[in-house]
């Protein structure tokens, strides 16, 4: 029986068989990366040069694009070096890499936007509690737990998945490597059915916090509409309605791609899914963001303008 150790390198799911499609999803990802990229350093950089928006949302807001441009990062690139090159090859320490990225990425995007939804709940419904409740430590603590426990997650499924001994090829039925697809690989049942157990739990848990966020905006909503002046709601919702957005489209496409049924599960329709999960999000979230929320805007648009005024 042959183990991980024997493997140098895995076989990444072909996005393409004829030369034209994979130039054309090749080009395909090249816009959505450019997107993302540039979407989310302009969030970045009006965050970081508007003072006015030194506000608790805006940081947590900030380390979200943060989050968007690492997830990107780490599947996107790959996936367009193998399209351009007709190649699938991944090294295996290459694969054991982009397996923790993206664990780690994704997971402190989930925990930023539970504790973004907090601060929401808190500036709605106890705004006079909101300065002792979120100063700039306790931002500054919750962000440092939020990475802390991405970069723990990360390694300990990281750890537990490349320990375990492969036995079944290394094709994986996935662009870029992911835990559920290497799984398929082992020949270990114990080791097999701990991660499996593990991966259960972490979905137990991201269902929690889900699960608190929609709960969360049943008050928010509701103060919300008590607002009495008409601009007052706008801007209530201008900051709620985009954090709900990327949180829906975050988890429900999540959640259906590992979720659907077998029995209408195709190659074609996986990888869209995985497209949706993991590639999308990040190029859309700042424009969902962006249009919603006017200060953002505004500060964008001063960071585009004034760097033309000054070429």
């Amino acid at each position: 029986m042959s183990n991980s150790s024997s493997i140098s390198h895995f076989l990444l799911l072909a996005l393409a068989d004829t030369r034209q499609l994979q130039l054309l999803h090749f080009c395909l990802f090249l816009g959505i990366f450019l997107a993302a990229l540039l979407g989310n350093g302009l969030v970045i950089s009006a965050v970081a040069c508007a003072h006015h928006l030194h506000s608790p949302m805006f940081f947590f807001l900030l380390h979200l694009a943060l989050t968007d441009l690492g997830s990107i990062l780490t599947t996107v690139p790959k996936a367009m070096h193998n399209s351009l090159w007709d190649t699938r090859n991944i090294s295996y320490t290459g694969c054991a890499a982009q397996v923790f990225l993206f664990l780690f990425f994704i997971t402190a995007e989930f925990s930023l936007l539970t504790i973004m939804c907090y601060d929401r709940y808190v500036s709605i419904c106890k705004p006079l509690h909101y300065e002792t409740l979120l100063g700039s430590r306790a931002c500054a603590h919750m962000a440092a737990a939020a990475w802390a426990t991405a970069f723990l997650y990360a390694l300990l499924h990281t750890a537990n998945t490349f320990s375990l001994p492969l036995c079944h090829g290394n094709a994986l039925g996935q662009f870029f490597c992911e835990i559920p697809h290497v799984l398929k690989l082992s020949c270990s049942n114990s080791n097999y059915l701990r991660e499996v157990g593990l991966l259960a739990l972490s979905v137990c848990v991201g269902s929690g916090c889900f699960v608190f966020i929609i709960l969360s905006y049943v008050p928010i909503f509701r103060a919300v509409l008590r607002i009495p002046s008409e601009q007052g709601r706008h801007k209530a919702f201008s900051t709620c309605l985009p954090h709900l957005a990327v949180v829906s489209l975050f988890f429900s496409t999540g959640t259906f791609a590992y979720l659907k049924p077998s029995s209408i599960s195709s190659p074609s329709l996986d990888l869209a899914l995985s497209v949706l999960y993991s590639v999308v999000p990040p190029a859309l979230n700042p424009l969902i963001y962006s249009l919603r929320n006017q200060e953002l805007k505004a500060a964008v648009w001063t960071l585009i303008t004034g760097r033309f005024q000054k070429h």
